[in-house]
């Protein structure tokens, strides 16, 4: 996209913001290098990403530490002669250190079925070599170990011995030749890798030797005695034997991450793009962003968009709805200065290329973008003097440069066109704009104080009109946006806020006036208006959250009540069965006892009359209603002939509903929707054994399922040990969902596909507990 552009809607400050969530300078400098995309899939894609790496995040609590850059690393090993050094091969695996545990942390991914993070660790190809090397050959404090080769160990034993031998000749020195009172502290050091003694200055001609240095102060000087003179040479030659071996090691290792290049390049790559994306997820907490999917050929749909750079200060951004259907390709916002039309504007155009990029972005769930390759933007005073060129012949210029590049896949983004000029003709020319852009099906947003342009946004198809609101007593912005209507400039009003002088205030009234251009009246009742009218949604929107609050509380307790229910009719008639098998009960008892505990739930069937044909004409409005699939009652609000579905209120909750899950109230509609068959005569049948069966063919799964569950009510009532579901074989969807409604169901002590003969794959056996 144009960087002028993405300039002016100060993108480049976003990225800044962005990278400073990072903890690693290459993951901040992959940050600032972010462009939005042009492909749908590759946006969403990342989207995906990023939502799945948040969940991987509050999950898990990963937090990735810092580690340094190693571009510079890599760039070195291009020449086939240079040899890495010890800190940096120590830079190198404290980085794969780091990013193993990353790849072993991330690899919950499979279990959890996170598609985009399990690509992302299969463009992972671990340098096994180069790190179990570089760990056996290096501590914790990046120094090569004694035991990377025999041959260094060796030296390094000796070096050790030979220091031994050193230390007990100074102190036999010292103590034999009782020179303890020329030396400035009892221990022996090492100046130039060679053994001396701190000597004072004013002694050093009572002592045969030789003299490597002086204290900065010059009271010291660092004294060899000749005794040491031949172990100190031994100790260079061990010194150089151990720089040599310690030269092939780092050769050795060398080679091992040339061998291994590309594995290193790709882990410390892994590396960095988690880093990018642990800066996304901080970004997105700081600035409570999401991610926003993109759809090709949809409209605007920004739910509470702030504009990031103002989103982190508290109280610092009102939240906007932005919208611009699909059939309509402009918006025209007009309003009081100081009202917010610049901000929303570049918000629009922000937010997009933000989303583009796969930065998450400060709006609502479920918002929703269209997909543009290009954006756009005209904005701001862009005179200059230096060019000999004004504000107006500026915004000229940059509209010639880029109109033949602009097509259905361009967002254009235009503040206040033709404000530098004649009203009129600025007018004339931005409706000729506007008029171009919709032959080229490009998506625009505007701002302007025009008259002609207002009315324009109003009366043309395709064009939508929209006004930023003020406070109607006080005249000050609400930074809130109504649509479908335009908005009064109110100069006068924000320079009377701004203490512009009263007596030109006056005279400016008065001009207007004579000028019979005062349409101030008008325009305030308008925002009134449209005051009110956002007041009242805020309310709806209010009342919509509690009603849905309200309706899942309603939905989780049924559900509590139904499991208790069901748990205790289990139970009653688990005990019934038991007595009945132990001979304690006869038949007649068992079923009287099991008949009593139906009626505790009403569900005693002798007591039910036949249900007669219940129709869509039986359902009358403000009459009472069941919803067979919820068991509850409700009153009739409003009936839709054309679908067939009903309107029901259930204790404060309206919802619609289809009529084939409507019943009338009193009457147990529900027994008529399961189809129960008793395959074996009750007085025939063998002690303990009662089969029922249930028919499910031709219903949609939740019908089926809620069915299913009043069934296995029933066959408990009854005392049955096997079931028998039809649920035909078509596609398998339906047999699938009585399997899961099986597995989850404590009553089942086991089920199976029926044998070929009996329905085979079509017919599901149950054996109850």
């Amino acid at each position: 996209m144009e960087p002028r552009s993405l300039q002016l809607l100060e993108f480049p400050k976003v990225l800044n913001v962005l990278s400073g969530h990072c903890v690693s300078t290459s993951g901040a400098e992959a940050c600032l290098a972010l462009l939005p995309m042009d492909n749908a899939d590759s946006i969403n894609s990342t989207a995906r990403f990023f939502r799945q790496g948040q969940n991987f995040v509050r999950e898990s609590g990963f937090r990735l530490g810092t580690f340094p850059p190693l571009e510079g690393l890599f760039q070195y090993l291009v020449k086939p002669s240079n040899v890495l050094d010890a800190d940096a091969l120590y830079a190198l695996v404290q980085t794969l250190g780091q990013a193993r545990t990353l790849k072993e942390a991330l690899e919950i991914a499979e279990k959890r079925e996170w598609d985009t993070i399990l690509e992302f660790l299969e463009g992972v190809s671990w340098p096994e070599k180069t790190f179990s090397g570089l760990k056996r050959c290096l501590d914790q404090d990046g120094n090569i170990k004694d035991e990377s080769s025999p041959e260094l160990y060796d030296i390094r034993q000796s070096i050790r011995s030979l220091h031994q031998r050193c230390s007990k000749k100074v102190r036999d020195f010292i103590h034999g030749e009782d020179i303890s009172r020329f030396l400035q502290d009892d221990f022996m050091t090492i100046t130039n890798d060679r053994y001396v003694l701190p000597l004072k200055t004013n002694f050093k001609g009572r002592l045969q030797g030789i003299v490597h240095d002086y204290s900065n102060t010059g009271e010291t000087c660092y004294f060899e005695p000749m005794f040491l003179v031949e172990l100190n040479n031994t100790m260079q030659e061990l010194k150089q034997q151990e720089r040599t071996e310690e030269l092939k090691i780092l050769t050795y290792l060398t080679g091992l991450v040339r061998s291994e290049y590309d594995q290193c390049v790709a882990a410390y790559g892994f590396l960095v793009d988690y880093d990018v994306l642990q800066a996304k997820i901080n970004f997105a907490a700081a600035v409570k962003a999401v991610a926003v999917d993109v759809q090709s050929g949809s409209g605007f749909d920004l739910k509470g968009a702030r504009h990031p750079l103002l989103a982190a200060v508290e109280g610092g951004v009102h939240p906007l709805d932005i919208e611009l259907p699909t059939e309509q390709k402009v918006l025209i916002i007009s309003g009081g200065n100081a009202g917010g039309k610049t901000v929303c504007l570049k918000t629009v155009g922000l937010l997009s290329a933000m989303a583009f990029s796969g930065i998450p972005v400060p709006v609502e769930k479920g918002s929703v973008l269209p997909l543009f390759k290009e954006i756009f933007v005209i904005m701001g005073d862009e005179q200059s003097l230096e060019d000999n060129v004004s504000t107006f012949s500026a915004q000229i210029q940059s509209i010639s440069r880029i109109w033949e590049a602009m097509d259905s896949s361009t967002l254009f983004i235009l503040d206040e066109f033709g404000s530098g000029t004649d009203p009129a003709q600025g007018a004339a020319l931005a409706q000729a704009v506007v008029d171009g852009l919709l032959e080229n099906g490009v998506t625009c947003f505007a701002a302007t104080h025009f008259p002609a342009l207002k009315t324009y946004a109003l009366v043309t198809e395709g064009v939508r009109a929209a006004s930023v609101l003020f406070d109607p007593s006080t005249k000050k912005p609400l930074f809130s946006i109504a649509y479908d209507q335009v908005g009064a400039s109110i100069a006068l009003d924000v320079a009377r806020e701004h203490g512009f002088p009263e007596s030109l205030l006056a005279k400016a009234e008065q001009y207007l006036l004579m000028e019979g251009s005062d349409s101030g009246s008008v325009m305030n009742r308008l925002n009134e208006l449209a005051v009110t009218r956002e007041k009242e949604l805020e309310e709806m929107d209010r009342i919509k959250a509690k009603l849905e609050s309200k309706r899942a509380k309603l939905e989780e307790k049924f559900e509590r009540e139904r499991l208790a229910v069901l748990a205790d009719v289990k139970k009653q008639a688990q005990n019934v069965l038991k007595e009945w098998q132990d001979g304690k009960i006869g038949r007649k008892q068992a079923l009287k006892k099991l008949s009593e505990a139906r009626g505790s739930i009403g569900g005693d069937e002798k007591a039910t009359p036949d249900v007669k044909p219940f129709s869509f004409e039986d359902i009358k409005v403000g009459k009472p209603i069941l919803n067979i699939s919820w068991d509850r009652k409700g009153i009739v609000l409003e009936k839709d002939d054309r679908k067939k579905r009903v309107k029901v209120d259930m204790d404060g909750v309206a919802m619609w509903i289809p009529a084939d899950q409507l019943g009338p109230v009193g009457k147990k509609a529900v027994q008529e929707k399961v189809r129960q068959v008793i395959e074996k005569d009750d007085t025939k049948a063998p002690k303990g054994e009662m089969t029922l069966k249930v028919d499910l063919r031709g219903k949609r799964a939740d019908v089926a399922i809620s069915e299913l569950a009043r069934f296995f009510d029933q066959a408990l009532l009854r005392g049955a040990t096997e079931l028998e579901i039809v649920h035909g074989r078509g596609t398998g969807a339906l047999r699938r969902e009585v399997h899961i409604f099986l597995d989850g169901n404590p009553a089942v002590a086991g089920y199976s596909l029926a044998p070929e003969d009996r329905g085979g794959d079509g017919m599901t056996e149950v054996e109850l507990v």
